[in-house]
């Protein structure tokens, strides 16, 4: 856009302008008061360019000359120290109620789980019916997502519910049997999905603090938090079907419906999915043991490469 011109009211715009000029003339008597009659006097000119110039940068320098003759100095802040930072830390702590580790982990894995629920037809009818529910983790936004494979085995089929609310039914591409593991890919996906993310477990410790989130008993959903309790455990499933090796143990709670959920650290990275839990009983209630297959493990049944 062009911009208007600006215009300036200096003497020297009006002489560019060509204003008729007033001959000059010699200065008369009635001329001869105040600071002209004295330059005069002296032999100096009244000239308009000291007017405009030089009163105002002696005015400039003479400023300068007081300030560094007085010492003025510009006001400053009092130095910061430790007391001050820990005073104010201490003040923030008391007036603002932080979220806990496992809150955090929750909210950011959470996105990431669907409840699955496996559908068959009733003999009778040939309706489909709910046959059992189990967690997945989405670990691909095109809608790749880990369970176990217990969960969907028998199922004619598979209905995935994401955490915006949408639904979509979900095939069965790929599996790991020895390690109860299933990768599903959904059919319709939320444009907005948003894959977990993975971590290795090379640096998983016992005593590291891990949450399980999933839907157990089909009420969800659900976090629990609690320790890594050992690595490299073995379980046999309770039929003696299948013995599974270099499993994560934790004691976060899970029943049936946390299985193929994700166990995830207090930042919310994926370490392991939810498998199976241990009751001397045999009872399919949780008593503090807890295993999951590590995330390694499920990401090469997912065909992704290892850590």
């Amino acid at each position: 856009m062009k911009r208007p011109p600006i215009y300036s009211s200096s003497a020297r715009s009006m002489e560019s302008n060509g204003p008729t000029r007033t001959p000059r003339t010699a200065p008369s008597a009635a001329v001869g008061t105040g600071w002209s009659s004295r330059l005069q006097a002296l032999g100096g000119r009244w000239s308009p360019r000291w007017r405009q110039g030089a009163l105002p940068w002696s005015l400039a320098a003479l400023l300068a000359a007081l300030l560094m003759t007085t010492g003025w100095r510009t006001p400053s802040h009092p130095p910061l120290t430790q007391r001050a930072i820990d005073e104010a830390v201490l003040h923030a702590l008391n007036t603002h109620t932080l979220p806990s580790a496992a809150a955090r982990a929750y909210e950011t894995v959470i996105p990431s789980v669907v409840r699955v629920t496996a559908l068959v037809r009733h003999p009778n009818s040939g309706e489909l019916v709910e046959h059992g529910t189990g967690t997945g983790v989405v670990i691909v936004d095109r809608g790749v997502i880990l369970t176990n494979l217990h969960v969907v085995a028998t199922a004619d089929t598979i209905r995935v519910d994401f955490f915006d609310g949408s639904d979509s039914t979900a095939s069965l591409v790929g599996l790991q049997a020895e390690n109860d593991l299933a990768v599903l890919q959904a059919h319709e996906v939320p444009d907005d999905l948003i894959p977990a993310t993975m971590i290795s477990t090379a640096d998983l410790r016992p005593g590291d603090q891990v949450v399980a989130v999933g839907h157990p008993f089909g009420i969800g959903p659900s976090v629990s938090s609690g320790v890594v309790s050992g690595l490299q455990r073995s379980f046999t499933s309770p039929d003696g079907g299948v013995t599974m090796h270099n499993l994560i143990q934790f004691d976060a709670a899970a029943n049936p419906g946390n299985s193929g959920g994700p166990l995830a650290t207090m930042s919310g990275e994926v370490v392991g999915i939810v498998t199976a839990i241990y009751n001397p009983n045999r009872q399919r209630t949780f008593v503090g043991i807890g295993f999951a297959v590590p995330i390694e493990n499920a990401a090469q049944a997912a065909g992704l490469p290892p850590f």
